[in-house]
């Protein structure tokens, strides 16, 4: 198998010179540096204006091609802006880039989300319902099946109690989920809509007014659980914050709570992978999102639940 390049400042420069008629005169062109913050591309950013993003194999190639025609297809349905492309090609033989315009603003993790913008957050949710799945899936958008709570919950608790012994968690507060209440979070047949599945801080485009401007990087993006973006949304801006923006675009108690407890029993998996070796995500941040999926809310009543879902008590509770 042939190794795939590696990205300089000097490929990205030529392929910059060679894209923006600004530097077509043999001037040196914008500046190139690149982008700290997401693995999945080598990220650039093109001066001010522009960022490139590099795929670095041919399956991110065949995920970023996906996102380029999925974009056209979301955007009259959105209300907060996705990338908009400037151009695309091979950086490589078989390997894709895009140059998009920035949006402007900055991130979830530099400035704080306002109510205006929980309100932005619950228009992007109505929005990705509105998506026409079959059209989606025609792009060659996946199908992902719901995952597990209880699955996942059974992995959470050792995870906790790891934790626990370095003083990073009380592991009591896991036991708020009983295997009961999981299995009356499961996934409900026939709701599955287009979903980001990636949502977190650095795909957020915030504001300094706290409005969120974008959102960011759709390669992830599926047909799935819609409690996925709840959870991403917990951990990029808090459980409170997640579950009233939830809320506010027609979610009932159980796709909230759900999306609580994937994140929830997410932050607990995870911040224990990183500090047992296997994973390399920033600690700060780790723990940063594992305090803002465990915010405690209002709607926290899981024995409560009853075997309807949408429009009943429960979601008046909300």
């Amino acid at each position: 198998m042939t190794q795939a390049p590696t990205p300089t400042a000097d490929t990205v420069r030529k392929l910059v010179r060679s894209l923006l008629k600004e530097s077509a005169d043999g001037a040196p062109g914008p500046e190139v540096r690149p982008v700290a913050e997401g693995g999945e591309h080598s990220t650039w950013w093109v001066g001010t204006r522009h960022v490139l993003r590099l795929a670095p194999d041919r399956e991110a190639s065949v995920r970023q091609r996906r996102e380029l025609r999925l974009r056209d297809l979301m955007r009259p349905h959105l209300p907060v802006a996705v990338p908009a492309g400037v151009a695309h090609g091979e950086w490589a033989p078989g390997l894709t880039y895009t140059l998009d315009t920035v949006i402007p603003g900055g991130t979830a993790e530099e400035h704080d989300v306002s109510a205006v913008g929980e309100a932005d957050l619950a228009g992007l949710l109505t929005g990705l319902r509105e998506v026409p799945v079959r059209q989606a899936e025609t792009l060659g958008v996946p199908r992902t099946p719901p995952r597990s709570l209880e699955a996942l919950r059974r992995m959470a608790v050792p995870a906790a109690e790891r934790l626990a012994a370095d003083d990073e968690f009380d592991p009591s507060r896991l036991l708020q989920l009983t295997p009961p209440g999981a299995a009356q979070l499961a996934a409900q047949p026939g709701t599955a809509v287009l979903v980001h599945h990636d949502l977190k801080g650095e795909h957020l485009v915030v504001s300094a007014d706290g409005r969120v401007r974008g959102v960011l990087d759709w390669t992830d993006a599926a047909v799935g659980d819609p409690a996925e973006d709840i959870a991403g949304l917990a951990l990029a801006v808090g459980s409170g914050a997640a579950v009233r923006a939830a809320t506010l675009a027609g979610y009932g108690a159980r796709p909230c709570l759900r999306g609580l407890w994937l994140a929830r029993c997410d932050t607990v998996i995870r911040l224990t992978d990183r500090l047992e070796g296997r994973d390399d995500s920033p600690l700060p941040l780790l723990r940063t999102q594992l305090r803002r999926a465990w915010e405690t809310i209002l709607l926290e009543r899981v024995t409560e639940l009853r075997e309807d879902t949408e429009g009943t008590e429960d979601d008046e509770e909300l």
